[in-house]
Formats: C-alpha cells, structure tokens, sequence
C-alpha cells in the first residue's frame, strides 16, 4: 500500500469539480501506532461511500487518507487533531504525537492545497469559472445505534453551506441548485435540503472562495447519513444510488448559471 498517495485527482472535461475530502480511511504506520481510537469509530467519522458520488463530474479529487491523519477541510493549524473538542469529543490519541510526525502530516496538507491551487488554476484558464461540489456526509444517531435520531429540525438530510463565499454575488449557481435538488424525485418524495443549518463550509471551500473569489464557487454538500447505518457502517444501496443520480440532477442548471453569470459579469 502506498502511504505516500494522500489524495487522488481524476481529470476531465468542464468547469465542475466533484471532491469527497473525507472518504479515506488509510493513515501513514507512524500515526497508526500513536491512534487511541478504534478502526470502527474512525470509520463512523469519516465519510465513507462519498466517492462514489464524485463521478457526476468531469474533474474528480478523493482523499484517500483518513482525517484522524490530517484533515484537509480544516483550517492548516486545526487539520491535526490535539484536542477531544476538536475531534466530536473523542481521545485520539494514546500518545501525544512528536512534532516531527506533525510536520510530516501537515507537509500532506500543505502539498495537497498547492496541488488543488494547480487545478483550479488550470481549470480557471481554460473556463473561465468553475464549480466545486464539495461532498461529505454527517452523523445523524450520536447517542447511539439503538436511541432515536437526532431532531430532524436541526439536521437536514442535505446541508448546504454557504458561509464561506460571498453568498450575494453566487445567489444564481446556489439557489438553482438547492431548488434542482429538492425538486429531485428522490424515490417517490423531496428531499430535505436546508442551507447554513447544521453546517456552513469550512477549510476546504474557504480556501476556493479566498484564492478564487470571483472565478470558483465552491458548495458544501453534507448528507444526512441516512444512506447507510453510521455505527455499523452498513450500506443502504438503492438510496445511497439515489443521491448520486439527485447530485446529477443538478448538475446540467448549476453549470447553466455558471455560464450566465460569466456572461453577466462580463458585460455588466
């Protein structure tokens, strides 16, 4: 297995870019050896199966690295957990890591965002603008596998987060994508899709929206892990496929409104 693979970028055709940052689960031996916590509670934070998703896009990024490593949607000196706040309560580690293992884990992170600016750059050149679908998944049963979910009024089955772009000059790209998305016919009913309730963007679209303000436009996508059973990691096929072809569904206005807006912004 190679440890040194943080990430994987699929290119291809257009100004979308699908990402799934947190569907790794590898970690480098050094960090293995210092973990506290099990394989099953790294997996239950994680967000495993968001890759699949990625593929409505022409331009494909996937972590292969689990966060508990070194998180790429947070900010640099937040992406190596030191503290149980910082990590859902959990004790992550027996031992506390050395500096030189920090290092080595942020010279990852650091690596990964010069790649990224690469690709969007490239992407910005030959389009103009672009879009990212920033895709991750959350936890929707923390007090337990058989207690009831958490209120479904402070947790969408898809958040949208915003809070990290100049919400006003973007409004066309998300408002056509969340009213695509909830008139998606998810298996016979809507969706519920919510902007800014239970998350509203971190790391990774604050980075697009800072190098790129007037060119990328960068969703974050959280589901609801209602596609599979977070605590046994079981999952629940024919709506987990159903996600991707509603993800799809949005893609053909999304990239309609990219267009106008490029259009507008250069003539007005």
């Amino acid at each position: 297995m190679n440890y040194e693979q943080a990430w994987k970028i699929f290119s291809g055709d257009g100004p979308l870019v699908a990402v799934a940052l947190h569907d790794g689960h590898m970690v480098r031996p050094e960090v293995g050896r210092l973990l506290a916590i099990s394989e099953g509670v790294r997996k239950r934070e994680e967000d495993p199966y968001t890759a699949d998703w990625t593929d409505v896009a022409g331009t494909q990024v996937v972590g292969t690295r689990s966060r508990f490593e070194v998180d790429l949607n947070r900010a640099r000196d937040e992406a190596v957990y030191s503290k149980p706040d910082q990590a859902w309560g959990l004790r992550v580690w027996g031992s506390a890591p050395s500096p030189g293992m920090i290092r080595r884990s942020l010279a990852v992170y650091d690596e990964f965002y010069a790649a990224m600016f690469k690709l969007f750059k490239d992407i910005e050149k030959r389009h103009g603008r672009f879009l990212v679908y920033d895709l991750h998944s959350y936890n929707h049963r923390r007090s337990g596998p058989n207690a009831e979910p958490d209120d479904p009024e402070q947790n969408p089955e898809v958040n949208i987060g915003t809070g990290a772009m100049d919400r006003t000059y973007w409004a066309p790209i998300v408002d056509r994508f969340i009213t695509d998305l909830r008139s998606f016919d998810f298996l016979g009913r809507q969706l519920d899709v919510r902007e800014n309730v239970k998350f509203i963007g971190r790391g990774f679209p604050r980075f697009v929206h800072e190098n790129f303000p007037r060119s990328g436009c960068a969703l974050a996508i959280e589901f609801k892990k209602f596609f599979m059973d977070e605590w046994t990691g079981l999952l629940y096929e024919e709506q987990h496929a159903a996600i991707r072809d509603a993800l799809g569904s949005t893609t053909p206005g999304a990239l309609e409104e990219l267009v106008n807006l490029h259009i507008e912004k250069q003539h007005g």
